[in-house]
């Protein structure tokens, strides 16, 4: 059997399997509808899609296999055709098992919904295959959640507003098919990072659409707007959540993953595409500290701090909590988490004016803000700047922190020199041949506006003496809060005499 590095593998979509595969290419099995005896269930293990409804807690413990035209596993396994069911679909696989995460996702849905049935459809003869198979084979596996639907609705009392499946990779597309293929609409598909690769642009009859259920709210974590992506990039259902700009996740990088390069670099994959599964299981078991993500165009205006509004339905919790947004479709929301459960963070926009009287030119400052609350202060926070430094304008920004700080009293702005970017250090270089200085960087602040994104409110903190806001690199500047709320008139320049 041929071997290759898994991360160039999914990359490429042309992968062998993983070594140590039983499972012959291109077998498809029996299908699932195989009866339910104690032969037959052993005949049922060896099937290309199984439904597996998980009737202990226990991970060991095999749980029932559910069969279209065969009622009695329904009565013996205690399934209850009035509750909510949870079908959870796994995606591709190289080890041709199940992964620990779909344990972990079972156990939380259990918890949270303690009289729900949650089924695992399991696939794995046919997504334990070359991926360009496998995705062809979502549509095979699509149609046999759909029977299963179909089947189940002939029961009586169940109804498909209770369904609510869970996709993962391949498995969100494998949702958006039986969603498709069904006789009545879904009440909810959630896409756990749908998969890219020979999904990206498609029609929408061919991946997993708003149209597919009444409710489609997909997470985003492993999109890259070059080179290597994992997740589909494009927005699939009726909101599309993107943490932390759906890329670079907090945790996930190089320095955070042990072992050789080549491991390090598919544990990477791995960490990243896999951190939406875990931000759904941590909106279930983590209720008290649900996440919230905030509508916007793009991720370079959400990282200006432009995107904090929860008006008109412009704001929704994320995984499991999320709300549907009637009429909306592929509404694009951002925000930032921690690198951990629970993963919530509280976001903060900044507006400040920055006044400057001397011609400068173009500057491209270090800027760090520390925020004091009630409960607790904040580290030393960057402020990020995703485009220049507007003199004379008003410029915001995004700043989130871990801790509950809870009111906000006070802020500390600090100016830590000059970006050490390749264009400054030309800039400076160009000055210190031609023999005349930098002018001197000096700029004016009066106040700072800050907003909440978690709770709505908006503060204004001024310069703790009024008579001395301005700032230079190596400097810091005290605010403190002067009012609720924000003047919305202009800034105007301050009383003072121009050099």
């Amino acid at each position: 059997m041929r071997r290759c590095i898994p991360l160039l593998c999914f990359w490429s979509a042309y992968c062998c399997l993983a070594a140590g595969s039983s499972a012959p290419l291109g077998a498809e099995g029996p299908q699932e509808d195989e009866l339910h005896t104690t032969t037959e269930g052993r005949a049922m293990a060896k099937a290309a899609v199984r439904f597996n409804l998980r009737t202990s807690r226990d991970p060991e413990h095999e749980g029932c296999y559910l069969s279209v035209g065969h009622s009695q596993p329904l009565e013996d396994c205690g399934f209850n055709v009035t509750a909510k069911t949870f079908f959870i679909i796994h995606g591709w696989t190289m080890s041709g098992m199940l992964e620990n995460w779909l344990h972990k996702l079972v156990s939380a849905l259990q918890t949270r919904e303690r009289d729900a049935n949650v089924v695992v459809v399991n696939w794995l003869p046919l997504a334990h295959q070359l991926y360009t198979d496998a995705v062809n084979n979502t549509s095979k596996v699509g149609h046999s959640v759909a029977r299963m639907l179909d089947w189940l609705q002939e029961q009586g009392n169940f109804s498909l507003a209770n369904v609510h499946l869970i996709g993962y990779s391949l498995g969100a597309h494998v949702a958006g098919f039986a969603g498709n293929f069904v006789k009545g609409t879904v009440g909810r598909i959630t896409g756990l990072d749908p998969a890219g690769p020979m999904f990206e642009g498609v029609d929408i009859h061919k991946r997993l659409s708003p149209d597919d259920a009444d409710f489609v709210d997909v997470l985003h974590t492993y999109t890259r707007s070059f080179g290597l992506s994992i997740g589909i990039q494009m927005p699939v259902g009726h909101i599309d959540i993107y943490p932390n700009g759906g890329d670079f996740q907090p945790g996930c990088g190089l320095n955070d993953i042990l072992g050789s390069v080549a491991y390090g670099l598919t544990e990477l994959v791995k960490c990243e595409h896999e951190r939406a599964v875990h931000l759904f299981v941590d909106s279930l078991v983590n209720q008290d500290k649900p996440s919230f993500a905030f509508q916007c165009s793009d991720s370079n205006r959400f990282k200006k701090g432009i995107c904090l509004s929860c008006r008109k339905n412009r704001c929704n919790n994320i995984g499991y909590n999320a709300k549907k947004m009637r009429n909306k479709r592929n509404s694009k929301m951002y925000l930032k988490t921690r690198a951990g459960m629970p993963f919530r963070v509280y976001h903060y926009q900044m507006k400040i004016h920055f006044f400057s009287y001397k011609n400068m030119g173009e500057i491209d400052p270090n800027f760090y803000v520390t925020l004091y609350g009630t409960n607790a202060e904040s580290q030393s926070l960057p402020l990020e700047i995703v485009e220049k430094i507007g003199l004379n304008a008003t410029n915001t920004f995004l700043v989130y922190t871990e801790e509950d700080l809870g009111e906000l009293l006070k802020i500390k702005l600090t100016w830590e020199g000059t970006s050490r970017s390749w264009y400054n250090l030309w800039r400076e270089f160009r000055s210190y041949l031609s023999g005349s200085p930098r002018p001197e960087q000096e700029l004016s602040i009066r106040r700072i506006r800050v907003k909440s994104g978690e709770t709505q409110r908006r503060l204004t903190f001024c310069a703790e003496n009024p008579e001395s806001s301005t700032i230079s690199p190596g400097q810091e500047l005290w605010f403190h809060k002067c009012r609720d709320g924000w003047r919305m008139k202009n800034e105007t320049s301050p009383t003072m005499q121009l050099p």
